[in-house]
């Protein structure tokens, strides 16, 4: 399979989604979607998005089952990076290379821009929901799955001891419990709602939760590692921002020859926990979690 030939395929099918869900209104309050659509098409992987069909299909399931999730994951995840981004936060210029959203449109529109897309993931899903009651007790377990990864308990948790943590000398137990939280639970999130609409079983979950969890938290390291030793133009934002804002990451802790050698450990047991799935369905899964781990973006 060739990974990146099969990514641009499924990016292509959720930009054209996300253009139909996200029009130009021209309406009142059109300043809010010109904001939306400007960090939603802001040059993204579209990862999320993408793990929630392939696990669907993994399954058994039909991507078409899952699109509107996979479309309100990548609402939810763009939606955390404006507000990221924003000066009370992580005070970042750039993102994917382009002026971050509170740059263009100023903080107030950026934090609505947040909130309108947050809002608009849940309406998309509620409305998938009622449009299809055949799925509908799966789909609302999917929603459960999603809802408590983005809520107190998942991103926002792991972005909360994040803010409380600069500056501050945690342990490599908080940090984990940060990466966790802020990167890996969405990961996993689109992974399991995925699934879970495809008609996963209970053995299934929970290999692919294994796979997750182990892709998230390689994920993050690797962003560390990025930021240590990327390359700006390639990454679209500067390097060295977490140590100019004395931020904990597991480079704080290990050196980088160790830190890449736990994404690969990373790696090997994201794809060992997926042996009793196809062996022909699994190779995108497979080569992922290697694009994952020697990823220079």
């Amino acid at each position: 399979m060739k990974l990146k030939q099969e990514l641009e395929k499924y990016k292509n099918i959720i930009d054209k989604e996300l253009d139909k869900i996200l029009p130009n209104y021209n309406t009142p309050q059109k300043k809010i979607f010109e904001a939306m659509r400007y960090s939603i098409f802001a040059g993204g992987k579209r990862l999320r998005p993408i793990l929630v069909l392939k696990t669907c299909e993994l399954v058994g399931g039909k991507y078409s089952d899952a699109i509107n999730f996979a479309l309100s994951i990548e609402m939810i995840h763009t939606y955390s990076l404006i507000h990221d981004d924003l000066p009370a936060m992580d005070n970042d210029d750039y993102r994917r290379g382009k002026l971050t959203n509170h740059k263009v449109f100023g903080e107030g529109i950026a934090v609505l821009a947040g909130d309108g897309l947050l809002n608009l993931a849940f309406e998309t899903m509620i409305n998938d929901i009622i449009n299809d009651i055949d799925k509908s007790e799966r789909k609302i377990k999917a929603l459960k799955v999603i809802a408590e990864s983005a809520g107190v308990f998942g991103m926002i948790g792991g972005q909360v001891v994040d803010i409380i943590s600069e500056g501050r000398n945690i342990d490599e137990n908080t940090l984990l419990y940060i990466h966790e939280k802020k990167t890996s639970a969405l990961i996993e999130a689109s992974i399991l709602s995925g699934a879970i609409i495809g008609g996963a079983s209970s053995d299934e979950l929970e290999r692919l939760s294994t796979y997750a969890r182990a892709i998230g938290i390689g994920y993050q390291i690797r962003d560390d590692i990025l930021d240590r030793i990327g390359d700006s133009e390639k990454l679209g934002k500067r390097v060295g921002s977490d140590e100019e804002n004395n931020k904990v990451t597991y480079l704080s802790f290990y050196e980088i020859e160790d830190a890449i050698r736990e994404t690969e450990r990373l790696c090997k047991s994201a794809i060992m926990a997926l042996d009793s799935f196809d062996k022909e369905k699994v190779k995108f899964f497979e080569e992922l979690a290697n694009y994952l781990v020697y990823r220079e973006n």
